[in-house]
């Protein structure tokens, strides 16, 4: 897939923005704090109607504006999609076709997109909960079942969670009320492990094919999702389920005590280990960067294996963090392949490194311009 066209009104720090794109790789080249995140944050924002840098939707409606608007045309294998999203302070609107969509799992997963910025670098290193928002993420733009039972899990888990609460400290909470809501967050829950296993499974497969290249075969990178609820890597969704009810009646007492859920697909994590040792605890600074980079890449070929085409790829600034090494491979790998947007502030990282020419978008000041911006009386390019 290829997005053709981008519109931005009201987002960010622009107030109206026109681009086409019809090259494989788009640079945008700026200074720091000059809109180039913000034109990727766009993209993003486009395909999963969420953005990766604030949870606050405000913050993506320019300044003494009502509204914020941003449409792309999609380019499939077999036709053009329009895709449309309206944000406001009462929510979001989104159009497939100029149709809207009332539901998320409607709208996520038309466009698929693949961003890698330096704060996925702490992929390995990170919390739990990054690693369970990158589940998340990528599984729901290729699964939209998964979505729905996501959100119908998180909606039963914050219902059991306030009951627990105000059940606390007495003898006697209503038992069949909580086996309702047991059986609700089961049902949910095990179908939620279910694909996150699934994906990790596929995932490792690409990952290490992927991991072995950049060292030179000799590393052998594996994942593990790491459950609180025990379950062969091969359970069905109904053995899971089993597992999980029996792990919920065990918890019991720990609960109520605490007055939350300790087990469910909320608290689980995903390890990395290469040749056997935990990435986290015991690799080095770059094994673990070579572990992300790996991890992001493989996600290229295992959406084209789920979807049928490629995704679109965002690096936002990320080939600085790269040695000239992994900058390689990682070009190598999305070369002729991947339509990519990448900002940076200079083309010392990817000089004589590409085999296709790329297009160059200059961005200073909320400006995007076809030639370079010059700001300087001599009329020399600032960068």
């Amino acid at each position: 897939m290829q997005l053709n066209d981008l519109q931005l009104r009201n987002f960010r720090n622009y107030q109206d923005l026109s681009l086409t794109f019809d090259k494989n790789i788009t640079i945008f080249l700026g200074e720091n704090a000059q809109g180039k995140t913000n034109v990727l944050e766009s993209i993003y924002v486009l395909a999963m109607t969420r953005s990766h840098r604030t949870n606050n939707e405000q913050e993506l409606i320019a300044f003494d504006s009502d509204q914020a608007y941003l449409k792309g045309t999609l380019q499939k294998r077999s036709n053009q999609v329009p895709l449309e999203i309206t944000l406001t302070k009462k929510g979001r609107k989104t159009k497939v076709n100029h149709i809207e969509q009332k539901k998320l799992s409607s709208y996520v997963g038309q466009m698929n997109v693949i961003l890698f910025a330096p704060e996925d670098l702490s992929l390995v290193k990170g919390s739990p909960q990054v690693r369970r928002k990158f589940l998340d993420m990528e599984i729901g733009q290729i699964d939209p079942i998964y979505l729905y039972d996501l959100v119908q899990y998180q909606g039963v888990l914050k219902q059991r969670n306030q009951y627990l609460k105000q059940t606390a400290g007495e003898k006697k909470a209503d038992p069949v009320y909580l086996e309702i809501l047991d059986e609700q967050l089961v049902s949910f829950g095990a179908k939620v492990l279910f694909a996150r296993q699934r994906f990790v499974n596929r995932l490792e497969h690409w990952a290490n094919a992927l991991h072995q290249k950049i060292s030179q075969n000799k590393e052998t990178l594996t994942l593990h999702y790491v459950s609180s609820v025990p379950f062969e890597e091969t359970a069905e969704v109904a053995t899971i389920q089993a597992a999980f009810l029996e792990k919920l009646k065990q918890s019991r007492d720990k609960e109520r005590f605490r007055m939350s859920t300790q087990v469910g697909p909320h608290r689980d994590d995903l390890s990395f280990a290469i040749n056997g040792k935990e990435v986290q605890t015991y690799g080095s600074q770059g094994q673990q960067r070579t572990t992300a980079l790996s991890v992001k890449l493989a996600e290229i070929d295992l959406m084209k294996a789920e979807t049928g085409e490629y995704p679109i790829l965002l690096l936002d600034d990320v080939m600085s963090e790269l040695d000239d090494s992994r900058q390689l491979h990682l070009l190598e790998t999305i070369e002729d392949k991947v339509q990519t947007f990448l900002t940076t502030t200079t083309l010392e990282h990817v000089k004589n490194k590409m085999t296709v020419e790329p297009a160059i978008y200059y961005v200073s000041q909320g400006r995007i311009s076809k030639e370079p911006v010059t700001s300087n009386p001599d009329g020399k390019e600032p960068l």
